[in-house]
């Protein structure tokens, strides 16, 4: 009995504001734009740069609410634990549902870049099998405990901080001494007529770079000091986040020697257009240093993705909305280790599955964003909830409490009513089934 309650032990307090911070930005990938840049130039008509400052608005709204959320729910489950307080039981499950669906399967994502990137590097070697050796080094890494991870995913973190500060130098040198290929405003505004429909259609897309910055808030039991840094570290991993996502996005728009149109009628190009700008215009040494760049940036960023679904499911198994074993403590590292061995299955499988079709990164992607939009929505509902209607702190503030939550969930509904149909779909079906474990498990209850 007493090795049984060792491992249902709480999670250790070792975080501090850098580590949330290295954790919120190895999970979003200081150069995310790079695997979605021809896409989003396609979808936005050559107004990409304006894409991800949309995109980055619609974020700041989520962000608020999760600042607001964390310090009434300082847990693990993140979301999970946040609509459970502000929306009641079977909301909090769905809001979890949701989430775990982006928390499983973004990782997924970030392996296959790392896939993708060191196939390009090394082709004798196929795609998949880099893809399942990225997971297996860090779910080892992970499993070692939050401390070390953090301390190695700070390392990746400046690496890849250090080759987009190349980028953007030798971006700035080459535009100054040869000029633009596109108009100087075309990334901000289009390089065909303007559409703020095709603009919201690729702000669908663009999501999927920022989803990572609420993953900070799942460490909230880990952290030293108290709910207020995990706010903090939120909000200022969105902005910084944000800001070099513009910047580097603009460059990339200025560098591509083709128009918007061409990628679009191109697919095939669109994965490889912000390698082949860098080429183009730079040289061929910038462009494997991006892409080594990229295959390590993604499998940490997967690092942190992992590591943030654990404690997801870790929480809903704690809560008993999951199988219990799910909710065991290493007692040695402090890690929710079957949560996240169980997550890193769930990954692996998908990766790997993806790894080996040439249409496999489409179909993760319109997985993963409305899952993880849908859970954003119950979020704003629950700030509502908590402050507004049940009023559990006194009089809400209206602008804090109501204006910001009904205006983020507004814009994010308009996102996913602009997702691909088979991204809505997909989510659908999943909404569908956790309804359907929902009342499975209420119906146990009553009959309890």
């Amino acid at each position: 009995m007493a090795g049984s309650s060792k491992e249902q032990a709480g999670l250790r307090r070792t975080l501090g504001f850098r580590d949330l911070v290295v954790y919120g930005l190895l999970f979003i990938a200081p150069m995310a734009p790079v695997g979605v840049f021809g896409t989003l130039d396609a979808k936005s008509d050559g107004a990409v740069a304006l894409v991800y400052l949309v995109a980055t608005v619609v974020m700041a709204f989520t962000a608020f609410s999760y600042a607001q959320m964390v310090r009434v729910a300082p847990m693990a489950g993140s979301v999970f634990a946040y609509a459970r307080k502000g929306l009641g039981e079977g909301p909090g499950f769905i809001a979890g549902w949701m989430a775990m669906l982006d928390y499983l399967l973004i990782p997924a994502v970030a392996y296959l870049f790392s896939g993708i990137a060191m196939n390009a590097l090394v082709p004798e070697v196929s795609r998949w099998v880099w893809t399942a050796i990225a997971v297996v080094l860090t779910t080892l890494l992970n499993l070692w405990g939050v401390r070390t991870a953090a301390r190695v995913g700070f390392a990746v973190l400046a690496m890849e901080i250090v080759v987009l500060l190349v980028f953007v130098v030798s971006a700035v040198v080459v535009l100054v001494r040869d000029g633009a290929q596109r108009g100087w405003l075309t990334p901000l505004t289009g390089d065909t007529a303007f559409s703020m429909t095709a603009v919201l259609g690729a702000v669908s897309v663009a999501v999927l770079s920022y989803l990572g910055f609420d993953a900070i808030a799942s460490f909230a039991e880990e952290v030293t000091g108290g709910s207020a840094k995990v706010a903090r570290a939120v909000l200022f991993c969105l902005v910084l986040a944000g800001a070099l996502f513009v910047v580097q996005s603009y460059l990339a728009a200025l560098l591509e020697p083709v128009s918007s149109a061409q990628l679009a009628a191109d697919p095939v190009k669109q994965g490889s257009a912000f390698y082949d700008a860098v080429d183009a215009s730079v040289g061929t040494w910038l462009h494997d240093l991006v892409a080594v760049s990229k295959a390590i940036g993604a499998a940490f960023a997967a690092l942190a993705g992992q590591a943030a679904a654990g404690r997801l499911v870790f929480a809903m198994a704690r809560e008993r909305r999951l199988p219990s074993v799910l909710s065991r403590v290493d007692p040695k590292s402090g890690v929710p280790r079957v949560a996240i061995l169980g997550a890193a299955v769930v990954t692996l499988v998908a990766a790997v599955w993806a790894a080996r079709r040439d249409d496999g990164l489409d179909h993760l992607v319109s997985v993963v964003d409305v899952g993880a939009l849908t859970a954003f929505v119950l979020l704003h509902a629950s700030v509502v909830g908590w402050f507004a209607v049940r009023r559990m702190e006194g009089p809400p503030s209206w602008w804090r409490h109501v204006l910001v939550p009904v205006v983020g969930a507004g814009v994010l509904v308009a996102v996913i009513w602009e997702a691909t149909t088979s991204a809505q779909v997909v989510g659908v079906c999943w909404l569908a089934v956790g309804l359907v474990v929902l009342a499975l498990q209420w119906g146990r209850r009553t009959t309890a």
